[in-house]
Order: structure tokens, then C-alpha cells, then sequence
């Protein structure tokens, strides 16, 4: 299959025009499964929670989610893109997967990062993965990336692809998505979006190189710094399902949770 990750520049709180940009980007690509930024919708520096509150979107019956159905179905690809949810009294930074059959399923990030957690609520229904009929997909949101457990969570639960929408301000995150890559022995799709966002006296620089980067820990695409493009690349999902790293050694059969209890039960 054919996957790719979409970069884009957001203006902030233009949706009619952030969502007929990722159309157009979308239109022209021939992928099967492609990745949107996160908050590609609305741009990501909010000044309050009432501003956060007032560009969400419900999920699946707001415009966002709406527009990507509409447009997985005529091109006949998977989407995953990042936007705001209301949900009740909640708000959340969320990711939704659709199909050319409709909607699938949603992500609410659980690592909330910086004034994140000023504006929005911590994903509050864990991770998931979610079966294509091609391959299984699991979702993460930019600072999930940051801890480990995210990718191997979504890789122990069967997921071939790790979709990973993105506003990446600091330049750890290309180099360390090898990593991850390689100790789940999966593919992971890095969709980072471009530009500067100033606004209520902070100003955020987001760094592009959005990245997918296979089973091996290989780069297999990677874009500029400040394109706006659409980058795939064609893969064997099967090789993700291998888990062999030589005749004695299996990445998910030689693991010992026994001994790793601190993982799970140790807080500060």
C-alpha cells in the first residue's frame, strides 16, 4: 500500500481556508492512507480556553470531519487529521480516522504539552487501533511521541502504521521517531506542519521534516522545513508484523513485564 504524510501551514482560526487547503493536498495524492497535522483545521497557538472552546468541533458531526469523509470517499483513501472536539462541558485535541465509508473512529491526546494543558482536557479513553481491512492503524498526537510507552501501547495492541499528527516545535522528534520505529518494528507517519504562530505576545516556530520512517528504523521520506507538500512512499505492511530480530530474538515475545512493574505503578 501507498501511505503518506501531508505538511501544510495553518492560518489560526481560518477553517473554511485550512480545510480547502488539505483538500487540494489531499486531491493530488495517490496514497492510500494519509496524515494531516494535528489542529490542522484551526492552528494551534490559542490565547484562551474560551478561544479553544469556540473553534472545537464536534466529533463525527462537525465540518472538519464531515469535509474528510466527503473527501475519503471520492478519492478513495484513509485520512487521519488532527482538530479540537468539544465534547459536553469537555475539549479535547483529537484526531479522527476516516474511510471512504465514512467515519471510523477518534484519538484524544493523553500528553498534553505546554499551554495545552491551559486549554484543553486530557485524552480521557486511552489508545486505540483500528483495522482497515488493509492494515491496523493506531493514532498518537505530537508529545505522545515523547514517551515510549505510547508507541509500544499501539504496538502491542496490533498496529501495523502509527499515525502521528503534528506540531513539532522542538527538533528531537524526527531522530527519536527511528527509534520508536524500530524497537515496535513498525511504521509510523509524522505528519509536522510549517510556519510561525504569534499571537497574545507568544510566538511558537514549528519545524517541519514531516517523516515516515519504516520497521527498520530507516527514513523512508522526509520533507523540508518550510514546504507546504505531500510526501508517500509504497510499503510491504507485512514486514511490520515481523517481529523477529534474528533466530533467537523476538521484540515482543523476549519482553519481561515482570520485571517491569516501575513502568506502570510508579508516580510522582
Amino acid at each position: 500500500m501507498k501511505i503518506g504524510a501531508i505538511q501544510l501551514e495553518p492560518l489560526f482560526g481560518e477553517i473554511d481556508r485550512n480545510l480547502e487547503l488539505a483538500r487540494n493536498l489531499i486531491m493530488k495524492s495517490d496514497a492510500d492512507l494519509l496524515v494531516l497535522p494535528e489542529l490542522f483545521n484551526t492552528g494551534y497557538v490559542f490565547t484562551s480556553r474560551e478561544e479553544a472552546i469556540s473553534l472545537s468541533e464536534e466529533i463525527p458531526h462537525g465540518r472538519t470531519t464531515r469535509m474528510l469523509c466527503d473527501v475519503a470517499k471520492e478519492k478513495g483513501v484513509f485520512i487521519v487529521g488532527g482538530l479540537a472536539e468539544k465534547s459536553g462541558d469537555g475539549i479535547f485535541n483529537s484526531a479522527v480516522l476516516v474511510s471512504p465509508d465514512g467515519y471510523v473512529g477518534r484519538y484524544r491526546k493523553v500528553h498534553l504539552f505546554f499551554e495545552e494543558k491551559l486549554w484543553f482536557d486530557p485524552g480521557d479513553e486511552g489508545f486505540s487501533v483500528y483495522d482497515t481491512g488493509v492494515c491496523k492503524v493506531g493514532i498518537m498526537i505530537c508529545f505522545d511521541w515523547f514517551f515510549p510507552e505510547s508507541m509500544r501501547a499501539l504496538s502491542l495492541m496490533g498496529a501495523d502504521i502509527i499515525c502521528h499528527p503534528a506540531n513539532l516545535v522542538m527538533s528531537f522528534c524526527q531522530d527519536a521517531m527511528k527509534t520508536r520505529s524500530l524497537e515496535n518494528h513498525v511504521f509510523a507517519i509524522t505528519a509536522n506542519r510549517t510556519g510561525t504562530e504569534s499571537r497574545g505576545g507568544k510566538s511558537l516556530h514549528f519545524t517541519g521534516g514531516s517523516q515516515i520512517t519504516g520497521p527498520d528504523g530507516r527514513v523512508l521520506f522526509r520533507a523540508g522545513e518550510d514546504s507546504e507538500e505531500t510526501g508517500r512512499t509504497e510499503i510491504d505492511v507485512k514486514s511490520a508484523r515481523d517481529k523477529e530480530l534474528n533466530i533467537h530474538n523476538n521484540l515482543f515475545t523476549d519482553r519481561m513485564p515482570g520485571y517491569y512493574g516501575e513502568l506502570v505503578v510508579k508516580s510522582l
